[in-house]
């Protein structure tokens, strides 16, 4: 409710509000552009999103339906850097380099991470959407316009790649 009323803010005018929306949302996009296209291209794209989100914020119909829209908008702004950068959306991408630290936890941290970025981009982005943005599998499928059964067999199988890198790293379930 709180996002809708921010919308509608920002709808009428109110800076203040796009304020409050931006701060409220741009680390969850962040995130997701991170995982993605990698920390190097995640402030520029995140930084096109927002003026995507301000040029189309006006026509926006349903402001209770601001979170599935904007993730819409990063979607189809990675997709479009993934064509360019690569030629085609189904390229593998490396992980990120990570940085040296003796914990444990981050390095169990930094092999999660390393698989998610292993993962087919379809793949890791609805684990991305769904588990780290928590959207609903209803809200992935209409950010990425596939079918709900879709979403739940690439989470099938992106649950099932990731279990796979991990186990052969030496991690148990």
């Amino acid at each position: 409710m709180a996002d809708e009323l921010l919308v509608v803010r920002c709808q009428l005018g109110e800076r203040e509000a796009l304020a409050e929306l931006v701060r409220a949302w741009h680390a969850p996009l962040w995130t997701y552009v991170r995982r993605m296209l990698g920390a190097g291209a995640a402030d520029d794209v995140t930084q096109e999103v927002w003026l995507a989100v301000l040029r189309g914020l006006p026509r926006l119909k349903e402001p209770g339906r601001f979170a599935p829209w904007l993730f819409t908008i990063a979607r189809r702004t990675v997709m479009d850097r993934l064509r360019h950068e690569y030629g085609t959306a189904e390229t593998e991408l490396s992980a990120d380099p990570v940085a040296d630290d003796p914990a444990a936890a981050l390095v169990d941290r930094a092999e999660l991470v390393a698989g998610l970025a292993g993962l087919p981009v379809r793949e890791r982005e609805i684990l991305v959407l769904f588990y780290l943005e928590d959207l609903s599998v209803e809200d992935c499928a209409q950010i990425c316009a596939i079918p709900t059964g879709t979403v739940k067999s690439r989470l099938n199988r992106a649950r099932r790649l990731l279990r796979e890198h991990l186990t052969e790293r030496g991690f148990q379930q």
